[in-house]
């Protein structure tokens, strides 16, 4: 049987998912094959791609990419199978905002670090301050095997771009996979900073928290105040990382 024919925005999907994913591993922000990230299809069958369970993620290209349902079954016939346990947080996100096309979530060492501090994510920097006042924390539950532990991880996220879920690692959403992942590196930057800074146990300069609302709005392009506007930084740099992709991993595509 041929296989179905995919559209040229499924494949314009799963050529910017495989890119992501090809991203996250050549900036270490990996745990071997587990995590994920997904992301939603058009349409309303509430389809979703999501990378092949036992893929480390310098392997996942656009065409090995499985499509599953809100359940995390495959919709079509696939010689891979998939972590039900990692769909589990990113099938109640999917379903619960509209906005979160792409949901991804790491392990990573400094991620992990900040997940277990008391006080979290600290605006310790300008990268940190993109997340002040716009990150949810969500307890852990243990594994994510209970699709009960859903509601709790929607109402922790809220209308938050990213969350720390405590003693495990972090989760970015975005309208493309593109801001989920600059998102995420940048999350990961912030607490890969605040791990830094806190190691030798000296006294930190918090700015003042008027500082730090400004900040995290004209990062987020919501200030009208600043002299100046720069909302071409995203974009600029997702085009760098395409063209670092495609020289380092050119078969992300196939």
């Amino acid at each position: 049987m041929p296989a179905p024919a995919i559209s040229p925005e499924e494949l314009r999907l799963r050529r910017e998912l495989a890119a992501v994913y090809r991203l996250v591993a050549h900036f270490r922000m990996t745990d071997l094959i587990f995590t994920h990230i997904s992301v939603r299809l058009p349409g309303p069958e509430h389809h979703f791609l999501i990378n092949p369970y036992g893929l480390l993620f310098e392997e996942i290209s656009a065409s090995n990419l499985v499509k599953i349902d809100l359940s995390s079954n495959p919709v079509e016939q696939t010689p891979h199978p998939v972590n039900p346990a990692g769909f589990v947080i990113h099938s109640a996100i999917h379903a619960a905002r509209p906005d979160a096309q792409c949901v991804l979530h790491t392990h990573t060492k400094a991620g992990c670090a900040v997940a277990a501090q008391e006080e979290g994510l600290l605006p310790l920097n300008q990268i940190s301050m993109e997340f002040y006042g716009r990150l949810g924390y969500h307890a852990y539950e243990g594994v994510a095997l209970n699709l009960a532990e859903q509601r709790r991880l929607v109402a922790d996220l809220g209308g938050h771009p990213a969350m720390i879920l405590r003693n495990h690692g972090l989760l970015t959403v975005g309208e493309t996979p593109a801001q989920a992942f600059l998102r995420m590196y940048y999350l990961d930057k912030a607490c890969e900073i605040q791990t830094a800074a806190t190691a030798g146990g000296t006294k930190i300069v918090l700015p003042a928290p008027e500082t730090c609302e400004l900040t995290a709005r004209q990062l987020a392009g919501e200030d009208d105040s600043s002299d100046l506007q720069d909302d071409k930084a995203y974009d600029l740099a997702w085009s760098a990382l395409l063209r670092l992709v495609e020289r380092i991993a050119p078969d992300y595509a196939d």
